[in-house]
This record gives structure tokens, C-alpha cells and sequence, in this order.
């Protein structure tokens, strides 16, 4: 079973991956201490306002150092992923943290940026 929770801030402002990480803990524990689902189930913590598609140069500065996939046109313009942590966003490219190595993947050839889950 998964239980899924959208969270919003009276405000109307935006929600972080953090905001989730942060709510996720104290409504598990409510959860398990009202006893009120006996079976096990998978916690979902969300907000309709979180993509995982970056596209917007807030959307680069706020997930600096997160996981992501980026797809881009090589040379012979074969479709290429590769999987790392966002360093940044220049005007001129994608900076991707591979293993402590900076790859830079120039802007005009990235298809797309999209979070990932952390690898174990």
C-alpha cells in the first residue's frame, strides 16, 4: 500500500525537497502512533509543485548539489545520458558533478535535466 500526502504552505509559496524531507518524519511517527493502518505501506511525501524537470535557472540553484539525469545530443548527435549531481547552469552550459569529475555539457545540445533518486 502507498499512502500519498500532497503538501502546500498557507502562503501559496513553493515547496521544497526539503519541505517533504522534513514533513516526512513527523507524519510517519503520527501514523505509526494512531495505529490506524495494520498493514505496511510506503510514505509518499509531495507537492504539485515540484517537478522533476529543471528548466527554470531557480529551479538549477535550488537543486545544486541533487541528483540528476541529463540528456543531450552528442557530436554525431546520438541521444546521451548521463547521471550525476547538478553543479550549475551557465549561459553557455550543464555542469554536472560525475564521480568528483565536472562534465560540461554545453547548453544548445541538453534536451533535458531531471531529478533522480540518490544512488546507494
Amino acid at each position: 500500500m502507498t499512502l500519498q500526502v500532497q503538501i502546500r504552505p498557507k502562503s501559496g509559496g513553493d515547496v521544497s525537497l526539503d519541505d517533504c524531507a522534513k514533513f516526512s518524519a513527523p507524519m510517519g511517527e503520527a501514523i505509526e502512533d494512531s495505529d490506524l493502518i495494520k498493514e505496511p505501506y510506503v510514505l509518499e511525501i509531495s507537492s504539485q509543485g515540484i517537478s522533476e524537470s529543471l528548466d527554470t535557472d531557480r529551479d538549477f540553484q535550488t537543486f545544486h548539489g541533487f541528483p540528476v539525469e541529463v540528456s543531450f545530443r552528442n557530436e554525431k548527435n546520438a541521444e546521451i545520458q548521463l547521471a550525476g549531481l547538478l553543479h550549475e547552469r551557465s549561459e553557455n552550459h550543464v555542469l554536472l558533478n560525475i564521480k568528483g569529475r565536472i562534465k560540461k555539457i554545453p547548453r544548445k545540445d541538453v534536451i533535458y535535466v531531471r531529478l533522480t533518486s540518490p544512488k546507494v
